[in-house]
């Protein structure tokens, strides 16, 4: 009895033993995810769900080996379509990589991979290749060291194409009601414009925000007395206001993040930025989005979009600066001009000045203490110089600034302004008829099967509730619009009797002047006269 009994226990230490020896330490990762485009972001995808399933899995586990949990990596908000955006699955390859993990655990394989061809990739060569098990509980269970065989079943690659095929839809579903949202000039971004604050009570509209849209009229002004962007840039510094990045982290307290500041390590005012704010339309009353767009689910890459693929939506709320202001900004902006070292402020004639012979602009340079503006290509017409003294074209055209001035009251019934000032008109009205283009095909496509009747049926509600809202848009435009005879006497009253030139007169009524050979000069103005 007693021989007997020794045996038993004799074998249950072989098999303990036995059993230690042949034990594994598993040094666990948890991957969690939850997506924005989960339902609702319902609790049962939530990340302490995600957690708690995971975590009772592991401590139920009876198989001899030892599971420790060496950390949990969570990337929240975030798509599955691409590991290079997710920032801590990235840390858990790198762990991977420095040998601290050996086994990765999800709730499913659509926590971990959205990409039917990363899945693949991860599953049969990365994971395999560094010695890694892995584990998914639903949607295709598996366990790469305990079932290595069912790694390989053709399920596998089906659920990886349906995940994708769901995110996918859910991409082209978001993208439709983000288009619509800007069709009706509702905002859609995650962070106001600098000098506007989302409404409190509605968060797809604008409000001004004082402190800020003084700042964006003290540029614009600065910029039509004559200033350059990098001088505007370099006397916002010297006041020490914040710049659009820092007001909105430190001012309002936002969690907002300007990649290209934190590339470029600098948090202060910049050309560029005033260049941005210059160019944003926003300003003046009127909805611009979709200006640049991801390239796809999967590639989430941002592109710029052409303008006249732009959702503009004119009026949707208050104006910073006049529409005036802007499209004079404008104008200015697609000149070529140049700042001299150590000036602030552009000189008198920059970017006006064109060769009558070439058209190309002319250079500023100073010989004898006098100052010329003189043709790049010299001698080169004809064997004449293209050049004039400064001082002598500023009397040419003083005076004939003023003889216009006198001559308002006369020629006034025959001025009309250039039929190219109202680009934002235009653009409506071409966009209304894009708009009707694309209805009138529809019907033609369903009886050719290209769509289907549920599908003709959407898009026709869809381009009708666009055309009328082009409609509205063009018709405010239309009657807010200034009549050409005022907008030219405005602009004259504005210079008065004009003593001496000044940057802001030359840029309101003259679009270039042309000098020729010998000093000979025409003055091209912003207004013409009837044919």
């Amino acid at each position: 009895m007693f021989a007997r009994l020794s045996c038993r226990i004799a074998e249950n230490i072989m098999q303990t033993v036995k059993n230690t020896l042949s034990s594994r330490l598993w040094r666990v990762g948890i991957y969690i995810r939850l997506s924005k485009e989960d339902p609702a972001r319902d609790e049962s995808e939530s990340i302490a769900n995600q957690r708690a399933i995971l975590r009772d899995y592991l401590a139920g586990l009876q198989d001899g080996d030892q599971y420790q949990i060496i950390q949990e990596y969570i990337d929240d908000g975030l798509s599955g379509t691409t590991d290079d955006e997710r920032v801590q699955f990235q840390q858990m390859l790198n762990d991977i990589r420095q040998g601290r993990i050996n086994c990765v655990i999800v709730k499913d394989l659509a926590r971990s991979f959205r990409n039917y061809s990363d899945q693949g990739y991860y599953l049969d060569d990365w994971f395999p290749r560094h010695q890694v098990r892995f584990i998914s509980l639903f949607h295709q269970t598996l366990d790469s060291f305990r079932q290595p065989n069912q790694m390989r079943n053709i399920a596998v690659p089906i659920q990886g194409v349906l995940n994708e095929s769901h995110c996918a839809e859910t991409s082209d579903k978001v993208r439709e009601v983000l288009d619509m949202k800007r069709r009706k000039g509702e905002y859609i971004g995650a962070f106001a414009p600098f000098g506007y604050r989302k409404n409190p009570q509605n968060k797809n509209a604008l409000v001004i925000d004082p402190d800020a849209a003084m700042v964006v009229q003290d540029i614009f002004r600065k910029f039509l007395s004559g200033m350059s962007k990098t001088a505007i840039a370099h006397t916002l510094n010297q006041y020490a206001l914040p710049c659009p990045t820092v007001y909105k982290q430190q001012c309002l307290g936002l969690h907002y993040y300007n990649p290209h500041a934190a590339m470029q390590k600098t948090y202060q005012w910049s050309a560029a930025t005033i260049g941005h704010i210059l160019q944003n339309q926003v300003y003046c009353g009127d909805m611009v989005q979709g200006r640049f767009r991801i390239k796809s689910y999967k590639l989430h890459i941002q592109e710029s979009v052409p303008k006249e693929d732009w959702y503009v939506v004119p009026h949707t709320h208050e104006a910073i600066i006049s529409r005036e202001m802007f499209e004079k900004a404008a104008h200015l902006l697609k000149q070529t001009v140049r700042t001299a070292p150590a000036r602030k402020t552009v000189y008198l004639f920059s970017g006006l000045l064109q060769c009558a012979c070439c058209g190309k602009l002319m250079t500023r340079t100073t010989a004898k203490n006098y100052v010329y503006y003189t043709c790049r290509m010299a001698k080169n017409h004809a064997g004449k110089n293209t050049t004039i003294r400064a001082d002598k074209l500023e009397q040419a055209v003083l005076s004939a600034l003023r003889q216009q001035i006198a001559s308002v009251p006369v020629i006034l019934p025959h001025i009309r302004l250039n039929p190219q000032s109202d680009p934002l008109l235009a653009r409506q009205k071409d966009a209304l008829c894009r708009v009707v283009r694309y209805k009138q095909s529809l019907y033609q496509d369903w009886k050719d099967g290209s769509i289907s009747r549920a599908d003709y049926l959407y898009l026709k509600t869809d381009y009708e509730r666009q055309i009328h809202t082009l409609q509205q848009g063009i018709a405010v435009l239309e009657k807010q619009s200034t009549p050409p005879e005022n907008t030219f006497q405005k602009a004259f009253q504005q210079a008065g009797n004009l003593p001496y030139l000044t940057r802001e007169a030359l840029t309101t009524l003259i679009d270039h002047i042309a000098v020729y050979p010998g000093g000979k000069i025409q003055i091209f103005c912003r207004f013409c006269l009837n044919p």
